[in-house]
């Protein structure tokens, strides 16, 4: 009992992250809560295909004016990784918007660890992310208040979904999430849960990597499938649980990652949406689609959602509602055409 506890208070330790300059995550009056997830930006800071990368974010946050932007991972191509880093988050900054990242498969590759990055990306103004009190790569959550009180009213969860297995030098899949980081999401799930009254606040997780049940989800030809998918899902073939303890949890309702840049697609699957991101990079990895941004529109005390995919020149892409565009109708209670009656 001790060690669950220990688990618990360690976990929340990484749950109240704005600094004293900002004001905390909250929903809107009209109890809508708007995040911008950009993904895969590959950044190359001396190559000129990385120019659309800072233009698509400018574009992006100038029209949609988010409460929050998450960048889900692979950020840096180039080292070193500060000279990177320093131009993606001072681009995104300027907008005076929360801010906060993961990392992909890819971010560690550059010869600056994921300590020494996230501390870099911390000294930016409006960073919503914790202070990783001697972790290398924290996983943390954030709470949005209510639109009219400092009542928690939801939960985002970031978790790091690692990088690469290797086995005699030789590549041979991609990690997953952890044992150790599930029981820290759970403990921590389990506490807010407590603090609501017993009952599970709705929740969304961000992480890169896709879990193996984007497999599961797309083979049943009966479910609903919102966007492009242009190759399968690269998910680790081996399955910890996270997804199993989503549903235990009882509070997480969307899942949004990156990895895979010609996807992106939204899916249910067990009444927990399974959903991509928008490639957001340039020409310095393989991609088929038009760069972007994907926005997600949280709405106050409902496991619901709005999403869209926005790429440039303002065009919008593939908008539904979670779980109303995913479910069947029953068509027995569709009213009649008012010209059918006459």
């Amino acid at each position: 009992m001790m060690k669950r506890l220990i688990v618990a208070i360690l976990g929340l330790s990484l749950v109240f992250p704005l600094s004293a300059q900002d004001k905390s995550l909250k929903f809107r009056p009209d109890g809508s809560f708007k995040i911008v997830q950009f993904t895969d930006l590959h950044y190359d800071y001396s190559k000129p295909e990385s120019r659309i990368v800072l233009k698509r974010i400018d574009e992006v946050l100038n029209a949609e004016k988010p409460d929050l932007v998450v960048i889900t991972g692979d950020l840096i191509y180039a080292s070193p990784a500060r000279k990177g880093l320093r131009d993606i988050f001072k681009c995104i900054s300027a907008h005076e918007v929360p801010f906060c990242s993961v990392w992909g498969n890819h971010d560690a590759d550059f010869g600056t660890c994921k300590g020494a990055m996230y501390d870099i990306i911390r000294s930016f103004p409006f960073c919503a992310m914790p202070p990783r009190d001697g972790k290398s790569s924290p996983d943390y959550a954030l709470p949005v208040l209510s639109s009219d009180s400092d009542r928690v009213s939801e939960v985002l969860y970031f978790l790091d979904s690692n990088a690469h297995l290797f086995r005699d030098g030789k590549f041979v899949g991609y990690d997953c999430i952890r044992e150790e980081q599930i029981e820290w999401y759970k403990a921590t799930s389990r506490e807010f849960t407590l603090n609501n009254g017993g009952e599970a606040l709705p929740a969304v997780a961000f992480f890169h990597i896709p879990l193996p049940e984007y497999h599961d989800a797309v083979r049943d030809e009966y479910r609903t499938m919102i966007g492009t998918r242009m190759e399968p899902a690269c998910s680790p073939e081996r399955n910890s649980g996270m997804f199993a303890a989503c549903k235990e949890m009882g509070d997480v309702m969307a899942i949004f990652v990156g990895h895979d840049h010609d996807d992106d697609y939204a899916v249910e699957f067990q009444d927990i949406l399974l959903a991509y991101g928008r490639f957001t990079g340039g020409n310095t990895e393989y991609n088929n689609l038009p760069n972007g941004a994907r926005v997600i529109i949280l709405k106050e005390g409902r496991r619901e959602l709005d999403s869209y995919v926005r790429i440039g020149g303002g065009q919008i892409l593939y908008p539904f509602n979670f779980p109303g565009s995913f479910h069947q109708s029953d068509w027995r209670q569709r009213p009649l055409d008012p010209e059918c009656l006459q």
